[in-house]
């Protein structure tokens, strides 16, 4: 019986606790790396490039020519932007 319950301990440990707490070392880590020029991709799915760094954790990003926003670094979306800035594959290309 101690065994089974061990057992739920580790698979519940290996499928979810582990790879949440991977994912947030990674949007952590993306997010200390954004720099001036990096297309990004909001929480709320505002396209933009990133203007400027704050040093109070906040970024301007300029959404059109000449138009800016200020919002914090964490509202943006690692998994958007990812899919944004992904090369085009060979199968779009032959499209």
């Amino acid at each position: 019986m101690p065994f089974f319950f061990l057992a739920m301990i580790l698979v519940f440990w290996l499928f979810f606790i582990r790879p949440q707490s991977k994912k947030q070392k990674q949007q952590k880590l993306f997010i200390e790396n954004l720099q001036k020029g990096d297309k990004v991709v909001t929480i709320a799915g505002i396209h933009g490039v990133v203007n400027k760094v704050n040093e109070d954790g906040t970024i301007s990003l300029e959404i059109n020519p000449g138009s800016y926003i200020k919002m914090e670094k964490s509202a943006i979306s690692m998994e958007m932007t990812n899919q944004v800035n992904k090369p085009v594959t060979a199968e779009v290309a032959k499209k």
